[in-house]
């Protein structure tokens, strides 16, 4: 039995490396606090929205199947660094080096927070992929604006429902929690928004490079199939 290639496009690659690299960034970034107009904020919001906007770019063009495979490969490449960073943590340092401190405010994640994450991450970019996939048929293709920042509300919120209070409950003080979230929800949200005119521009450009404008009927949205492409 011949089995049937199934193929990727070159900038598909290439929007899931910067997928990939925006994650892993954002791990990074999150263990540096940030003050924002006098709000209490994590450095990752600098860099994790993006990855919201590659999602709803690969859905709109590549659909649903594209984008399942994306958010998958997000998920294991950034699993596999953090664990590569967990387990260099773990070793013991060189007797001249004075640095574990620092290495292990970076890379020291704890279990309970890198779970939360990991968890928010992949329930959050579902609900994203889902939400505009589901739009998108039910508009016709029309309304990108809206489905887009709608999607990113969708996995946004999501996403802060399930990471704050499982990491950060007895951390946190219980009152604080729903004012981060929902901080987190309205700026990532608002990135989102600032940077509509240029998604819309390269949603554009890549339909027509790509010559691909994919709906997804009859799709199973089992997030399960990593591999069904085709």
């Amino acid at each position: 039995m011949q089995k049937t290639k199934q193929q990727v496009s070159v900038l598909f690659l290439l929007f899931s490396v910067l997928f990939c690299v925006c994650l892993i960034a954002a791990n990074l970034l999150e263990t540096k606090q940030i003050s924002v107009l006098g709000i209490s904020l994590t450095g990752g919001l600098i860099v994790f929205p993006v990855s919201y906007i590659i999602n709803d770019c690969v859905c709109e063009v590549w659909g649903y199947k594209k984008a399942r495979l994306l958010i998958w490969l997000g998920f294991a490449m950034n699993f596999f660094f953090v664990m590569m960073g967990a387990l260099c943590d773990w070793i013991p340092g060189a007797p001249y080096w004075t640095n574990n401190a620092g290495f292990h405010a970076v890379f020291g994640l704890a279990p309970r927070v890198a779970a939360a994450s990991f968890l928010a991450f992949v329930v959050g970019s579902f609900a994203n992929a889902y939400v505009m996939s589901k739009m998108k048929l039910h508009d016709g293709g029309r309304h990108f604006s809206a489905r887009a920042i709608l999607s990113t509300i969708a996995g946004e919120s999501i996403d802060s429902l399930i990471f704050f209070p499982l990491a950060l409950s007895g951390v946190v003080p219980t009152e604080e929690l729903p004012k981060l979230m929902l901080w987190q929800v309205f700026l990532k949200t608002f990135y989102e928004i600032i940077a509509l005119p240029i998604t819309i521009k390269v949603v554009k450009a890549l339909k027509e490079h790509e010559g691909e404008d994919v709906y997804d009927e009859g799709v199973n949205y089992s997030i399960w199939k990593i591999f069904s492409l085709g």
